[in-house]
């Protein structure tokens, strides 16, 4: 499974109707796509700053798909009255869902950095230690880990039930991180939290 993300910087005031134009403009015509799999948007609404991620089957339909895409996501970015300022390709290297995410879900990216070797190390690290200790947190729903080969880089997220839930795991997910980072090998670069402003995937469970 491959995902492309696309961070937008938009108008806040404008998130609402960015998300109506997904649901209503792009939905239709991703489905139509071959390999499309599924498509998420993570909100910060006091920044702007969201993040517009498509899931595909394969590295092959990601790549012939991105002729399609491009006028989607222009007309995305209009509707957010903003301006796409970074599209990263990723490999979707863990996916687990322990409920579905609800209404009211938040989540929390984490991107970091280790040598392009140590990769598969970050992924069975991820899956065996990271995810189990999720899990035990309330209002934990998922959890999922985008990897590039090639550069090293890696976004884990994680998606909690509520704004409320999401608050109360900020302590103990703080106190994991450094123990976490050392054993994934990795250096983080960046902690943000957003509302999961759209959620529709069909990516199967990887673990």
């Amino acid at each position: 499974m491959y995902a492309r993300s696309s961070t937008i910087t938009a108008e806040p005031s404008s998130v609402d109707s960015g998300i109506a134009y997904l649901r209503k403009e792009l939905m239709p015509n991703l489905s139509d796509i071959d390999g499309w799999v599924g498509m998420s948007l993570m909100v910060d609404r006091a920044s702007g700053r969201c993040i517009a991620t498509s899931a595909w089957d394969s590295e092959d339909a990601l790549h012939a798909s991105e002729s399609r895409v491009a006028p989607m996501r222009d007309g995305l970015a209009q509707a957010l009255h903003g301006q796409t300022q970074k599209i990263e390709e990723w490999e979707v290297a863990a996916m687990h869902r322990d409920h579905l995410a609800g209404e009211r879900a938040c989540t929390r990216c984490i991107w970091m950095r280790t040598d392009p070797a140590g990769i598969d190390r970050m992924i069975d690290t991820f899956k065996t230690e990271s995810l189990p200790r999720l899990e035990k947190l309330e209002g934990f729903r998922s959890a999922s880990l985008f990897v590039d080969r090639a550069t090293g880089r890696a976004v884990g997220s994680s998606v909690w039930s509520s704004i409320e839930e999401l608050e109360s795991s900020r302590e103990p997910t703080a106190r994991m991180r450094p123990e976490l980072a050392r054993a994934l090998g990795a250096e983080v670069l960046e902690v943000a939290e957003f509302r999961l402003g759209f959620a529709h995937l069909r990516v199967p469970e990887l673990v």
